[in-house]
Parts: C-alpha cells; sequence; structure tokens
C-alpha cells in the first residue's frame, strides 16, 4: 500500500512546524552532498527558519563568494555595485534632510530670513509662537515637580521636629511649648555633662587620697 498524499499548507502547530523543518532541511542538505559527491556539483544553499534562524551549507570543494561571484558572472549582475548604488542613494536623502534640518534651526534662530516669503514666515512664527508654550508648559511643569518635592521635605522635617519634641517632653517632661525645644536641649546636654563632670571629679579625689596615704607602713 502506497503512503497517503500529503496536503501542502501551513502546519498550524508550532512544534509540529519546527520538528517538519528541521526533518525536511537535513534531507535537502543530504540531497545536495549527493549531487555534490556524485555529479561533481557545485551547490549553495542557505535557509531562515520562522525563527529567524540560519542553516547553510556549502559545497566542500568551493565557497559561499565564489558562489555569488558566478552567479554574477553568468547572469551579467553586479550585486554589489547595485547595492552601493542603493547606499549612495540613501546618503543622498540623508544629507537632503540634514540640510533641511540645519535651515529649519537656522531660521528658528532668526538667521537665512532673506529668501523666505510672507507665508513662509508666516508660518516660521507661528512655529516658534508653539515652541514657546511647549517650552514654557515644560518649565512650569518642572517647577510645580519641584515644588511639590520641597514641600514633602518640609513637612517631613515638621514631622520629625514634632516627634523629637514629644519624645524630650515624655523624658524630661519639661517641652510644654515648641519655643521650648533649645532649653529641653540643652538640660539634656547639661544633664550628660554634669555626668561626666562628676565623674571626673570623683576620680581626682581618689588619686589625691591614694598621694596623700604614703606607703604603708606597718610594724615588722
Amino acid at each position: 500500500m502506497g503512503r497517503g498524499k500529503i496536503e501542502i499548507k501551513r502546519i498550524e502547530n508550532r512544534t509540529n512546524r519546527q520538528v517538519t523543518y528541521s526533518k525536511r532541511r537535513n534531507g535537502i542538505f543530504k540531497k545536495a552532498h549527493e549531487l555534490t559527491v556524485l555529479c561533481d556539483a557545485k551547490v549553495s544553499l542557505i535557509m531562515f527558519s520562522s525563527t529567524e534562524k540560519m542553516h547553510e551549507y556549502i559545497s566542500p570543494n568551493t565557497t559561499t563568494k565564489k558562489i555569488y561571484d558566478q552567479y554574477q558572472k553568468t547572469l551579467g549582475v553586479d550585486i554589489w555595485s547595485t547595492h552601493y548604488e542603493r547606499m549612495q542613494e540613501q546618503l543622498r536623502k540623508l544629507k537632503e534632510i540634514n540640510n533641511r534640518l540645519r535651515r529649519d534651526i537656522s531660521n528658528r534662530m532668526g538667521g537665512d530670513l532673506e529668501h523666505l516669503g510672507i507665508e513662509e514666515l508666516r508660518d516660521l512664527g507661528q512655529s516658534v509662537v508653539e515652541s514657546l508654550d511647549a517650552v514654557r508648559d515644560r518649565k512650569y511643569h518642572v517647577i510645580k515637580t519641584q515644588t511639590d518635592t520641597r514641600r514633602k521635605k518640609v513637612k517631613n522635617l515638621e514631622q520629625r521636629h514634632g516627634n523629637l519634641l514629644l519624645d524630650l517632653e515624655a523624658k524630661y517632661g519639661m517641652v510644654e511649648r515648641e519655643g521650648d525645644y533649645e532649653s529641653a536641649v540643652a538640660y539634656a546636654n547639661g544633664a550628660a555633662n554634669l555626668f561626666t563632670f562628676s565623674l571626673h571629679t570623683h576620680r581626682s579625689n581618689l588619686h589625691q587620697r591614694e598621694a596623700y596615704a604614703g606607703p604603708d607602713l606597718r610594724l615588722a
């Protein structure tokens, strides 16, 4: 019984499509190698999968460049010259765009206005006004953003200041008004200094007592 006829259409399932591509690609490369060996042919194959992955086969007795050169010679075409001409045309268009942009910038700065007519001058004036409006709107937006940020920072500092006053009042019981903040801080610093002074005085008295006592005299 012969194999059933397979309908040639795009395989919708991605996995099946990739498996089929891999199998048939290997089959084509095998046939190309057989042509190279059996018939002494020069074969070059370039394939791109649906995932843009390139696969290539080139006969061992030649190179890809030699195949391209022979192709151009046989057909009488020059691929590289055509590509060069396209690049030259693209370069020409880019130069035109660059020159036009330079003229626009110069006109916006008030230069090269002699060759402009009344309509062009009117359009230029309208464009400058719109540009100024855009710059002004952006400036106001930046100012508002910075102002909001500063206000948030000030509010945060005020909240921290209030929390510090509450902590000092709870600790020392003497901060009743916001103006008493300096007194509370001075009191806290004074208490610490007083403790340090007392400790230093106590140590000095101990050293003096040891100096006055002299050597320990005992009867033998």
